[in-house]
């Protein structure tokens, strides 16, 4: 897991996410994450938001992960409204959420903290199951001929 990032500007105030501080994050952090790293065989996947989407975005993304984007308008288009098969949406959200809320802080720089020391907790086990969950899940929309998965509970 990669991260969190915050958007935030000189002072540590945050920031509205536009295409260009999208792109500074990709810069200036995603790529130095992914140095040393083999993406040969990685797909890159993000939704379908317009500072994500952005020409410039979409060609600095291609640099690393040339035909690997998957994302509107990317090689593989994803399609809007699919988070019953986004693993950050069926999985680390909830999940985040509850682990650093059950901490409660009080502060935005307590909170800032919760949320790196629980996705730093983030187990390799737990990534397995996402990925076994999120192949079940794929299977489920397959054969609802890709129907919401809203009423199908899926534990991880």
């Amino acid at each position: 897991v990669i991260g969190p990032y915050f958007f935030e500007n000189a002072a540590g105030n945050a920031v509205t996410v536009n295409g260009g501080s999208y792109r500074d994050m990709i810069t200036n952090f995603l790529w130095e994450e992914l140095n040393g790293i083999d993406l040969e065989d990685i797909f890159f996947q993000q939704d379908g938001a317009t500072c994500h989407t952005a020409d410039e975005t979409m060609q600095l993304l291609q640099t690393k992960f040339h035909g690997r984007v998957i994302s509107r308008r990317g090689d593989v288009n994803w399609p809007p409204r699919s988070c019953d098969l986004t693993p950050l949406d069926f999985s680390l959200w909830g999940f985040l959420k509850g682990k650093v809320y059950a901490n409660d802080p009080q502060t935005i720089p307590e909170l800032k903290e919760e949320i790196r020391r629980t996705i730093n907790k983030i187990s390799p086990q737990l990534c397995q199951n996402v990925i076994e969950n999120f192949v079940k899940r794929m299977n489920v929309c397959k054969q609802s001929r890709g129907g919401h998965l809203s009423d199908i509970v899926f534990h991880i």
